[in-house]
């Protein structure tokens, strides 16, 4: 069995460098013919890739020039094997990139500055902070395909029988879980003890795990440290469930939340067609969605994810022109309301909100949380800040380490990941 399993595991990585041809100058270009580039598609293979693959087709009957090599990339493998190839300059022409990934690739100089280029062309039309978290050193190196950030979701038929509102602030949700834990009978809020989801607290306290601008690790600084004391203080009172710190807790949450055990969660838009197929959202319009809850600055915030499509620098002048025509149509509001339509994903420019898609109460939801989705800074080393908070949050919700020690544990192993930062 593990020998077959590698036999294909070497088979496909053989296939997948073959494809890699980016930087190679294929012969098609040089013979007068059509150009063939190569798209790197990260998206879910049974669920999302589909729907890129048709676009791909109509992006060829569209433009008789280019084809387009379509390779789905398992998105655990996709960095690292973008990162191998573009150093030997056998990149694909085109990457779907995790936005994390955006400021990395961009400090190598894998990426192509889409500024001014046919890429961008209609860059009014992207949300603003979309395009800001897609940039580098001042330079963009991404057109925004697909967003995702976190909201406040929850339970309509339970919060309308407890007589509460979507809570503003996170004293408020404290006072509608107790409510709802009175009238109903089940928990109001089940907290995450992952280190993502616990972003909003550090936003609504005007702060981060990092200081980008001052070069400064704050994530044991005082605003930090009263964010992270009021996501703790989540984990115990009437109504808030305990924290789960089992390797299955993401799972269990979920569950308890489309089935009707939790009035509400943090969630985001990734989870919404399995909203719709649990118990309590057989009604689409049960699930609620809201801002998440403002921290004691009065302001709400949330991370922002999604995926951008990025050139390689390193393709020669035809297969970047190509590349680029190729990644306006993929991005384009028509595009994008495919995508959204077909995968329910959530479009990054306002035009494609259409009316079908806002017909999925979930899309229009998020939509309307998208305004307090926070940039992430461009800073190559920030996506992994989240893994000492993984390993330490779980241990201080679940009483092992005091919020003191746990921060200041994660403290020490973020100054590692950012050795120029001061703490």
């Amino acid at each position: 069995m593990r020998r077959g399993i590698a036999a294909t595991a070497l088979v496909a990585s053989l296939a997948l460098a073959a494809t890699a041809c980016g930087g190679d100058g294929d012969s098609d270009s040089e013979s007068g013919g059509p150009v063939t580039i190569t798209y790197w598609d990260t998206s879910n293979a049974t669920n999302e890739a589909p729907t890129y693959k048709a676009l791909v087709k109509e992006f060829e009957a569209a433009n008789k020039g280019v084809k387009v090599n379509f390779v789905n990339v398992p998105f655990d493998q996709a960095q690292n094997k973008f990162d191998t190839a573009a150093g030997s300059k056998g990149a694909p022409d085109v990457l779907r990139s995790e936005v994390g990934w955006t400021p990395a690739f961009a400090k190598k100089g894998f990426f192509l500055p889409l500024d001014g280029t046919e890429a961008l062309a209609e860059q009014d039309k992207f949300q603003p902070n979309l395009i800001e978290q897609a940039k580098y050193e001042g330079k963009t190196y991404g057109v925004p395909l697909v967003t995702d950030t976190l909201a406040f979701v929850y339970n309509k038929e339970l919060f309308e029988k407890a007589g509460v509102e979507a809570p503003k602030t996170w004293d408020d949700l404290k006072k509608a879980a107790a409510t709802v834990k009175d009238k109903t009978g089940v928990d109001g809020y089940w907290a995450s003890t992952a280190g993502y989801y616990a972003q909003p607290f550090l936003y609504g306290e005007g702060t981060d795990t990092v200081d980008a601008d001052a070069k400064k690790v704050t994530v044991n600084a005082a605003a930090a440290k009263k964010g992270y004391g009021t996501w703790l203080s989540l984990f115990d009172g009437k109504g808030l469930h305990k924290a789960d710190t089992t390797a299955d807790a993401y799972a269990h949450i979920q569950e308890a939340f489309v089935s009707g055990k939790v009035a509400s969660i943090i969630q985001g838009p990734w989870e919404i067609t399995n909203f719709y197929k649990g118990t309590a959202f057989k009604d689409k319009n049960n699930l609620g969605i809201a801002t998440v809850p403002a921290g004691s600055t009065g302001k709400a915030g949330a991370p922002t994810g999604g995926h951008n499509l990025s050139v390689y620098a390193g393709s020669d002048k035809a297969h970047q022109e190509a590349a680029l025509k190729f990644v306006n149509f993929m991005t384009s509001a028509k595009s994008q309301e495919t995508v959204a339509l077909k995968n329910s994903t959530l479009p990054t420019r306002d035009d494609a909100y259409t009316a079908k898609v806002k017909a999925d109460p979930g899309i229009a939801g998020f939509q309307t949380v998208l305004p307090a989705a926070q940039p992430r800074p461009a800073l190559p080393e920030y996506s992994s800040l989240w893994t000492p908070l993984d390993d330490e949050l779980p241990q201080i919700a679940g009483g092992k380490k005091s919020l003191d020690e746990g921060l200041g544990d994660a403290e020490t192993a973020i100054a590692k990941l950012v050795p120029d930062f001061s703490k």
